[in-house]
């Protein structure tokens, strides 16, 4: 490769790594609200594996969890796969591996999100439509979740932020996202730091983006919303 097709070439994995980003996003969105429903369910059943779950993850190193998953998930598979009766070798998906793995990390912290967001939304107005004989699925549909949503999006953009710079993580197991290009741009002209500049330039930009078009948003759900000083 030609030096001056280097920074072309990282910037080649811009959209692997936002598309990381943005399916891990959906991942943890996902385990965020099914943990925080777990949790508020008030079924032993329910809230011990989701305590578990949000302990374990928030006190282990993303960069373990990545390597677990994803050495551990393939031996696991192949293990499995040998007591079916298949004799190959089956090799997990990097980009699967790097999506679950951080969107099952985030979902964790979005557990707390949530759960702290529906018990922010006042009682009395759940208590009052149950009175009128509103069904709860309606009930979380038009009155918990929207405010949910609107009172979450604060620590949301926060969690959004962080889970974009530790896409970086996914270079470790061989996705050739913006990082792993950056490395090997680097090894190849021997002028890492220049290439890590633009790596960092260019995370910069994606998150002052995204905290520019949150912000935005969050200032336009708060619209109407009187607030009421004690």
């Amino acid at each position: 490769m030609r030096m001056g097709g280097f920074p072309l070439y990282v910037l080649g994995g811009v959209w692997l790594t936002l598309a990381v980003a943005l399916g891990s996003l959906a991942v943890a969105l996902v385990l965020g609200f099914l943990g925080a429903a777990a949790k508020l369910s008030g079924r032993r059943i329910l809230v011990v594996p989701a305590n578990i779950y949000t302990t374990v993850v928030r006190g282990v190193p993303e960069l373990v969890l990545m390597l677990l998953v994803f050495y551990g998930g393939q031996i696991a598979i192949n293990r499995l796969a040998a007591e079916l009766g298949y004799d190959g070798a089956i090799d997990v998906n990097p980009l699967a591996a790097g999506v679950i793995t951080l969107g099952f990390i985030f979902g964790a912290y979005l557990t707390e999100t949530f759960r702290g967001a529906i018990l922010a939304v006042p009682s009395g107005q759940s208590e009052a439509a149950l009175a009128l004989g509103m069904r709860r699925r309606t009930l979380w549909r038009r009155i918990v979740i929207p405010q949910m949503l609107r009172l979450a999006l604060p620590s949301l953009t926060n969690n959004w932020l962080v889970l974009t710079k530790a896409t970086a993580l996914v270079s470790v197991i061989g996705l050739s996202d913006m990082m792993y290009r950056a490395k090997q741009a680097g090894a190849a002209s021997h002028a890492a730091f220049a290439y890590f500049l633009i790596a960092a330039a260019v995370y910069l930009m994606i998150t002052t983006v995204s905290l520019i078009g949150l912000r935005a948003l969050e200032k336009h759900l708060e619209s109407g919303v009187r607030r009421v000083g004690l």
